[in-house]
C-alpha cells in the first residue's frame, strides 16, 4: 500500500484552520500511485530513531496501512468513519512547518500506519485559547474516540471539553494537568537533547573564541525556562566562560518574528543561537551572519551547513502505544513523561546512521566524545532528565538552586510556584551565565 498525504479539505476560519483525514487497516485494493501533489511531505522516507528501526507500539495491520484522504471536500470538521477507531489531532502550526507541528504530524501518520482499523484527521493553525476549545468540542461532538492537542495553551480548553465528554479520551502535550479519567498528559525529556546541544554549542563558541550564546524563547512558561537552562548547563561543560542572552518572541510559529529575533541575537554578538520555536529560521539567519544555529523539534530542520544540530522528537511510537491502550479501553489518564531510553528523542547528527554536521567536525575530540558518551548513557536509561538537573546548580544571581547530590523533582521541572502539585524548587530561575529577566508570577 502507498502512503498518501492527509489532504487539506477546507478552512474553518480564513487562513487559520485546515482539516485533513486518512484511514488505515485491513486488506484493500492497491491504490493508484500518488501524484506529486499527494505524496507524503517528509524530509526523508522514514524518520530516524535511536535504534536501527523505529520501535513499533504494536504489530502493523495484516496489510500495510493505506493513509488516504477520507473526508469530503467542504467539510469544516471531519466526519468519523463508522467501524473505525477515530483519532483527531489539533496542531498549533502548519503540518509541514519543518518543526514542532511536522514532528507531530509524522507521529500521526505513524499511528495511522501501525494501529489497525484507524481513521485519523488533523486540524492545523489552531490558536490557543477559546478558538481551540471550540475545535476540541466540535471534534468530540463528531464522535472522535481519541483527540490529541499538541500545544501548551490547549491545556485548559481540553480539560474543559474532556469533562463534557466523559466517554472520549483526550491527550494534551507539554502541560501538566490530568483529570485521572479521560484527560491525560504526555511530554518527553527533550531537555536531555538540549543539554547535549548545549555542550556542542559551548564547544563551538569556545573554539571560535566567542563565548556568547543566544536563546530565542517563545512564551514565558516553565517549559521554556527548563529547556533554556538545560542548554546553558550543557554549554558550561565545554565552555565555562560562556554566557547566553534571551529574546522572547511570544509565538510558537512566526517565521518573520523568528528570523528577526535570531538576527538580533547574532547582531548582539552571539556565536551560536538556539531556538525554542518551530521553524528553521535560526539556521537560515546563521548562514547570513556566518555564525551557527541550533534548530528544534524536527530532524529535517537541520539542513544547512551552519546548523550545528537539532534536538528532535519521534512521536509515532508513543502515539501508537497510547492509541492501542485507548482502543482497548485500558488507558489510564494521567501524567506520562518519557525519557531518552524510550527511543522517542534524538540529537541530529549523533543517532545511528547519521553524520555530524560540518560545524561539529573540527570541535575538540574530547568534547564530541563527551556528547557521544552522555547520549549513550541516556539511551540506556543511565542518565536521565534528573541527572541533567543535578546539583550543584547556581542561578544567574549567584544563589544556589541545588546543592551537590540534590536533584529536582518532576513538579520542579514543570511548574512555576506554587504549582499543582506543589513544586519545591520550581522552574522559576535562570542558570548561571544567562542574561535574562524572569517571567512575572
Amino acid at each position: 500500500m502507498a502512503n498518501r498525504l492527509l489532504k487539506p479539505l477546507s478552512l474553518l476560519a480564513a487562513g487559520a484552520l485546515i482539516v485533513s483525514a486518512c484511514s488505515s487497516g485491513g486488506a484493500s485494493p492497491s491504490p493508484a500511485a500518488p501524484s506529486a501533489s499527494t505524496a507524503l511531505p517528509s524530509a526523508s522516507p522514514a524518520a530516524p530513531s535511536a535504534s536501527a528501526a523505529l520501535p513499533s507500539a504494536s504489530p502493523a495491520p495484516s496489510s500495510a496501512a493505506d493513509c488516504e484522504a477520507g473526508a469530503a471536500a467542504g467539510t469544516q470538521i471531519p466526519d468519523v468513519v463508522a467501524g473505525k477507531f477515530n483519532v483527531a489531532m489539533v496542531l498549533i502550526g502548519p503540518h509541514n512547518d519543518g518543526g514542532w507541528s511536522q514532528a507531530h504530524y509524522d507521529g500521526l501518520v505513524y499511528l495511522c500506519q501501525h494501529v489497525a482499523d484507524t481513521h485519523v484527521a488533523y486540524i492545523e493553525n489552531v490558536p490557543e485559547g477559546t478558538d481551540s476549545e471550540q475545535v476540541f468540542r466540535s471534534l468530540a461532538r463528531k464522535g472522535f474516540d481519541f483527540i490529541i492537542g499538541t500545544s501548551f495553551g490547549y491545556m485548559d480548553p481540553m480539560a474543559t471539553v474532556a469533562e463534557e465528554f466523559p466517554n472520549q479520551t483526550f491527550l494534551h502535550l507539554t502541560g501538566y494537568k490530568s483529570n485521572g479519567k479521560n484527560f491525560g498528559n504526555l511530554m518527553g525529556a527533550v531537555e536531555d537533547m538540549k543539554y547535549l546541544a548545549g555542550m556542542l554549542a559551548g564547544s563551538r563558541a569556545n573554539l571560535d573564541k566567542n563565548p556568547k550564546l543566544g536563546y530565542m524563547a517563545t512564551f514565558p512558561i516553565p517549559e521554556e525556562l527548563r529547556l533554556g537552562n538545560a542548554f546553558m548547563l550543557g554549554a558550561k561543560k565545554t565552555c565555562p566562560a560562556c554566557t547566553m542572552d534571551i529574546r522572547w518572541i511570544n509565538t510558537w510559529h512566526d517565521p518573520v518574528a523568528e528570523k528577526n529575533a535570531a538576527a538580533s541575537l547574532f547582531d548582539a554578538g552571539a556565536d551560536v543561537v538556539l531556538t525554542g520555536a518551530d521553524t528553521p529560521a535560526v539556521a537560515d539567519v546563521a548562514v547570513e551572519k556566518g555564525k551557527w544555529g541550533v534548530t528544534y523539534d524536527f530532524y529535517g530542520s537541520c539542513k544547512v551547513d551552519r546548523c550545528l544540530t537539532t534536538p528532535y522528537w519521534i512521536w509515532g511510537p508513543e502515539y501508537a502505544r497510547i492509541a492501542e491502550q485507548v482502543k482497548a479501553k485500558t488507558y489510564k489518564a494521567g501524567y506520562e513523561y518519557f525519557d531518552a531510553d524510550s527511543g522517542s528523542l534524538g540529537l541530529f547528527g549523533f543517532m545511528e546512521g547519521q553524520t555530524p554536521q560540518p560545524g561539529i567536525k573540527d570541535l575538540p575530540a574530547a568534547d564530541v566524545q563527551m556528547v557521544r558518551d552522555t547520549l549513550a548513557k541516556m539511551l540506556k536509561g543511565e542518565f536521565t532528565r534528573f541527572d541533567v538537573f543535578a546539583g550543584p546548580i547556581t542561578d544567574n544571581t549567584g544563589k544556589q538552586v541545588l546543592a551537590a547530590g540534590q536533584k529536582l523533582a518532576q513538579s520542579d521541572l514543570d511548574q512555576f510556584p506554587p504549582g499543582t502539585p506543589a513544586c519545591t524548587v520550581c522552574m522559576h530561575w535562570w542558570a548561571q551565565g544567562i542574561n535574562g529577566d524572569l517571567p512575572k508570577l
